[in-house]
């Protein structure tokens, strides 16, 4: 896949289905730019998949989320999580802080029925919705942890339901990463790190990409070189996250800019 089409927009839209083998849930494969499966719950032939998409043009990123299940049980779950992203669209010098509240309370005034048992629709506490610059996007402010935003940023608002802890951490290997926009000069020894470098900066720059990606510029036998890369602090890695195992999660994104008297959301449309 190139990064140049006629409109000068890139588009990066794709979607996995992964299944693990120990039966644990798969929340985020934390990878905005490209579409990854951010939740799998594997219940025998039932899927729920969250599908996760960003688009950018002259590098302003649009990051927007959803979740699609093949199962109506699930109906409710993905509800909740929906309701409490469209809760966290907020205004201009609303403190964030807020925001995260008002979040949680809506989240958690659903429950779910699933296989005969009740749960409580949590928030995974540790993942957040973030700022947008251009060409990066995961800018400096989280949701909900900077008190208040201004006239003219961007932000994702990001939630995450889950059925299990409410809490994440990273398993499975790694297949998303992005170079770090912060990374200055760092001196590589190994040849194959400084050709896959120079590769990254050519095709994506600070975008996110996956190992598939770097297969269809025709990259091959590059994973040490793109460990080294990782390792030198410049590029960095984003593996799979996952909740405990049996339960199940959802998640809804939305991107809106702030202006003087209103906010916009630019990532919705007729469908979601």
């Amino acid at each position: 896949m190139t990064t140049e089409d006629k409109e000068n927009i890139e588009i990066v839209k794709d979607s996995t289905e992964r299944e693990d083998d120990e039966n644990e849930t798969i929340v985020d494969n934390e990878n905005p730019t490209s579409p990854d499966t951010v939740g799998t719950a594997d219940n025998g032939n039932e899927q729920e998949e969250e599908e996760d998409e960003a688009k950018s043009g002259e590098g302003r990123i649009v990051d927007s989320a959803f979740t699609l299940t093949f199962n109506p049980v699930y109906d409710k779950l993905k509800e909740a999580v929906k309701d409490a992203t469209n809760t966290g669209e907020a205004g201009i010098d609303v403190r964030l802080g807020d925001i995260g509240a008002a979040i949680q309370e809506v989240m958690e005034s659903y429950e779910v029925e699933i296989g005969n048992k009740v749960y409580q629709v949590k928030p995974i506490r540790n993942l957040n919705g973030h700022s947008i610059l251009p060409y990066t996007i995961h800018g400096g402010k989280s949701v909900p942890i900077i008190k208040n935003n201004d006239e003219g940023e961007y932000f994702a608002i990001e939630t995450f339901g889950s059925t299990g802890k409410g809490y994440v951490h990273e398993d499975g290997e790694c297949s998303h990463y992005a170079k770090r926009q912060e990374a200055g000069h760092v001196p590589l020894r190994l040849a194959k790190a400084k050709s896959l470098l120079n590769n990254i900066n050519k095709h994506f720059g600070t975008l996110p990409f996956c190992r598939r990606y770097l297969d269809r510029i025709g990259e091959s036998r590059y994973l040490m070189g793109l460990k080294n890369l990782v390792d030198s602090g410049i590029v960095e890695s984003y593996p799979p996250l996952v909740d405990v195992k049996g339960s199940y999660t959802a998640q809804y994104e939305h991107t809106f800019i702030l202006r003087p008297t209103c906010k916009e959301v630019v990532s919705r449309g007729d469908d979601y």
